[in-house]
């Protein structure tokens, strides 16, 4: 994502967001749907494959709260350049894992992956759409159809509230939102959102529009496509751990 210059969102915007929105994605332990491909941890509670990044902001409200957050220590040149790039206003950091996740005290990120709010051209929040690149290790990207109203509800919200403190983070939504539909453009592929009223729909490639379908029509992304692809997928992982 690209970076801001000026961080205008306050402790205070944090405080409100955090106080209402504790909805689960799903009534599914989602995590120990994924977990099996990823040494027994939920994809999205690792930094090995996402470092949150929170802005000083919300950093400060975070450790007033709670001591399972740390400072993120690169381990790698991959790693390091993602620090390295960051925003003075921005900060990598890392939990102590799931086993003693505090859901209270998530932050922003935690709360709403692996979702982000989808903006259309016109700059109208349409609803949630995916970071894409976990097609292949986040199961909830493959069952969107089980995720709650609540949840979305919860996560409207808190975008607007922040964007309504914070333009810079509309604007770097918009940007994501826009890189989105020139990736799935060059990939010829409709990509899915879930609308505020828990419709669905599909963004269709090359400004094709958005149509919208039923949750049947809902992509499914391998390995989470069949019990059989799922079990093959599993034993890969252990065979490759085991090395």
């Amino acid at each position: 994502m690209s970076k801001r210059k000026k961080n205008q969102a306050t402790r205070g915007t944090y405080k409100k967001i955090f106080d209402f929105f504790n909805a689960p994605v799903m009534q599914v332990d989602c995590g120990a749907k994924c977990a099996p491909l990823n040494g027994g941890e939920p994809v999205c509670c690792s930094a090995d494959n996402a470092i949150p990044v929170v802005q000083m902001s919300e950093w400060k409200v975070l450790r007033s709260r709670t001591d399972m957050w740390k400072n993120f220590i690169p381990v790698d040149a991959a790693s390091r350049k993602i620090v390295e790039e960051l925003d003075t206003t921005c900060k990598a950091i890392e939990c102590n894992g799931a086993r003693n996740c505090e859901r209270d005290n998530r932050s922003l990120a935690c709360r709403t992956f692996p979702f982000f709010p989808y903006i259309d051209k016109d700059g109208d929040i349409i609803g949630l759409s995916y970071y894409w690149d976990f097609e292949d290790r986040c199961w909830v990207i493959s069952n969107m159809a089980l995720v709650e109203q609540d949840f979305v509800d919860e996560f409207i919200k808190a975008y607007e509230i922040l964007f309504e403190n914070d333009p810079g983070e509309y604007e770097v939504f918009c940007d994501h939102s826009a890189s989105m539909r020139r990736v799935f453009s060059r990939w010829k592929r409709p990509f899915a959102v879930i609308g505020r009223d828990g419709e669905y729909f599909k963004v269709m490639p090359k400004g094709a529009g958005m149509k919208k379908i039923k949750d049947k029509d809902l992509p499914k992304f391998d390995p989470f496509t069949t019990k059989k692809a799922f079990d093959k997928a599993v034993r890969e992982a252990e065979e490759e751990a085991s090395k």
